[in-house]
């Protein structure tokens, strides 16, 4: 286990640079430059020089990314375009909200998981058709869609949530807190109720056709010890890989969710920084969510060779 665990560390941070190479030249190539906004038609030369030259953006450009490397290796992701703040100042301000809202969707969302077994259990019942039903629309229709939809009709009609934010200005109290997060949980907990509805839905039906099922009932067991020691346990054997990264997935698809809910998290920033060309800080925020899905994806693999006897990592 040890060795695998250093191998894979040593895969994943040669996967960062890769990753972080290529976001660095593409930003480089993005029209416009870096420092366009902050240019002038009026400024003379010598001062647009003078503002390139103090940003480093007068070196080559292995030169930069060498430079900007050996700074995030330190955990310095340099100064914002915008207002000059450090980067990883900006990004720490907003990793609560960002990590309030993911686990809180990561949490309902769990709820697919007995929604899939049930269905299963009850296969051709009313209860099953639901799921199927509710896993092929919510499938289909996109989330940030229908949550943008929701705040249309609580907006024109009955307000049952909030219209965006963490809390409503005047009034910071955890229940109004609570208030705020339910619909943005709410819909990012439906990739969950999908995914592991599904997932398990076909995975117990599956397990329960196996002849393993059928010899023990053959040996007289009952069916709530049946389906306990041999269809549940083996059915939610692989989940452990789609908990890794669905977990992973949240915080990286936080970009849509939290702009759709003016959510005030990382993938907000994401998409400020983004249209506002701060590149260092987008730069940081890419290398951010990169590791989350690599370390999300790790831990994943770590936990089906615990959960699975059969897996040996050498």
């Amino acid at each position: 286990m040890g060795r695998y665990v250093f191998r894979r560390t040593i895969q994943s941070l040669f996967l960062l640079v890769g990753i972080s190479l290529l976001s660095f030249v593409l930003m480089h190539l993005a029209p416009g430059g870096p420092v366009t906004m902050l240019e002038d038609p009026k400024m003379k030369p010598e001062v647009i020089a003078e503002i390139r030259r103090s940003f480093g953006l007068d070196d080559p450009v292995p030169v930069q990314y060498a430079r900007w490397l050996w700074g995030v290796v330190r955990l310095d992701f340099g100064r914002s375009f915008i207002d000059n703040r450090p980067v990883i100042d900006k990004i720490l301000e907003r990793v609560p909200a960002t990590f309030q809202l993911s686990l809180a969707a990561f949490i309902i969302g769990l709820l697919g998981i007995p929604m899939g077994i049930y269905a299963a259990l009850r296969r051709g019942s009313w209860a099953d058709n639901v799921v199927r039903v509710f896993i092929v629309v919510g499938n289909a229709v996109p989330h940030w869609w229908l949550g943008l939809m929701i705040l249309l009709i609580s907006a024109s009609t009955v307000r049952v949530f909030p219209l965006g934010g963490m809390y409503t200005p005047g009034q910071d109290t955890l229940l109004n807190r609570f208030w705020h997060l339910s619909l943005p949980a709410l819909i990012g907990a439906m990739s969950g109720w999908i995914v592991f509805g599904r997932f398990l839905r076909s995975e117990v039906l599956e397990i329960l056709r196996q002849d393993y099922i059928r010899t023990a009932h053959a040996k007289g067991l009952n069916w709530p010890v049946v389906l306990r020691r041999h269809a549940l346990r083996n059915a939610l054997i692989p989940v452990v890989t789609i908990l890794g990264g669905s977990l992973a997935g949240l915080f990286s698809g936080a970009v849509l969710l939290e702009t759709t809910f003016s959510w005030p998290g990382m993938g907000r920033l994401a998409v400020s920084a983004a249209f506002q060309r701060d590149y260092p800080l987008l730069m940081a925020l890419t290398i951010v969510f990169s590791i989350l899905v690599i370390l999300g994806n790790l831990l994943a693999d770590l936990a089906y060779g615990l959960v699975d006897p059969r897996v040996r990592y050498d």
